[in-house]
């Protein structure tokens, strides 16, 4: 099965069935770890600690796995970890080796200070250009781990990204979750919504709705 889709089962949504690869063993990862393996899919999960990769796999019928296990033997992959551990992660893949080359890598990592939001870095270029040949994709970065654990019906997932091929397994991916795919724009576009991603973080930590803050379509009547 590895770096190939597996076409022989659909999931409810229409979707392909997948092994799905999940970079991360946080509340993000584990969120959207369960909801893809509630859908059907096969999920196999590494972290930097193996005792909370085995754990997780535990909670979800899934598989624990090494970082490089999961780059190479996962269709897609989800990269959910602090932005300060993002280069380590990669590493322990094995990225810039070529284990991703060639698959969908959904970036939904924010290199912004916990609480602040000033953002330190475009991560999702910074992302392709260590992750050799990995068809990087924005995407499910901007809301918290506990909304994909509830309902999710309503919630638009802007994506970003190059290649047509991962926007569209990425659609089905969210799709998968309960929510609505929406392509904003090529990968260097990713940026504005990792932008996006500060104001709302340093808006909801001084206390703020982030969206009393976006102007609404005006009532009639």
């Amino acid at each position: 099965m590895s770096g190939s889709l597996s076409s022989e089962v659909r999931t409810d949504t229409g979707g392909t069935k997948m092994r799905i690869g999940i970079l991360g063993t946080g509340m993000v990862a584990t969120a959207l770890g369960s909801a893809w393996a509630r859908a059907g899919h096969e999920v196999v999960v590494g972290g930097r600690s193996p005792e909370k990769a085995r754990a997780l796999a535990a909670e979800w019928g899934a598989r624990a796995a090494t970082p490089r296990e999961v780059a190479v033997e996962s269709d897609a992959v989800l990269l959910a970890v602090l932005w300060d551990g993002v280069d380590d992660m990669l590493r322990l893949a094995g990225a810039a080796e070529g284990t991703l080359s060639g698959k969908p890598l959904m970036d939904a990592t924010n290199a912004v200070d916990h609480g602040i939001g000033v953002l330190h870095r475009a991560n999702a270029e910074h992302v392709a250009e260590t992750a050799i040949g990995a068809q990087v994709v924005k995407a499910f970065h901007l809301y918290p781990a506990e909304q994909w654990n509830g309902d999710t019906s309503g919630v638009v997932v802007p994506l970003s990204g190059d290649d047509e091929g991962a926007l569209a397994v990425v659609s089905g991916l969210v799709r998968d979750t309960g929510a609505e795919p929406w392509h904003f724009g090529k990968l260097d576009s990713a940026r504005q919504l990792e932008e996006v991603a500060g104001f709302v973080i340093r808006l909801f930590f001084a206390g703020a709705d982030p969206r009393a803050a976006i102007p609404g379509r005006s009532r009639r009547g």
